[in-house]
């Protein structure tokens, strides 16, 4: 049991001592030619427009967050789609509870006007 901790312990030494080595290595050997161009914003080849730096809206990482919620709950639907045929009565009860539960999530989410985009 011990070996095999031992031999993935030396897997992420060598993998992080090669990532730093590399990048090490970079840095000594590395052109350091700056000119005006390379030190400016790139968007696409044109000139920017605004800062990088602005803020994005809270609804947008609601969202993202609310989709990620529900998609994860979505994988747990995969095994039992799987076992259906075995899980029995049981199962149907459970993954029915499940569902019940799911869909009242996104009821409440949708009254709350989450997911409203303005």
């Amino acid at each position: 049991m011990t070996t095999s901790f031992l031999a993935i312990l030396a897997a992420i030494t060598v993998g992080a001592g090669f990532a730093v080595g590399m990048m090490s290595l970079f840095e000594f050997l590395g052109p350091r030619r700056a000119s005006k161009e390379k030190l400016s914003t790139y968007e696409s080849g044109m000139e920017p427009i605004s800062s990088a730096r602005e803020r994005y809206s809270v609804k947008f990482y609601l969202v993202a967050m609310l989709f990620i919620l529900f998609d994860v709950e979505v994988i747990f639907m995969y095994p039992w789609a799987v076992q259906f045929k075995s899980l029995g009565i049981n199962g149907i009860v459970a993954m029915l509870l499940f569902m019940i539960l799911l869909f009242s999530g996104f009821i409440y989410v949708v009254k709350k006007g989450a997911l409203e985009w303005d």
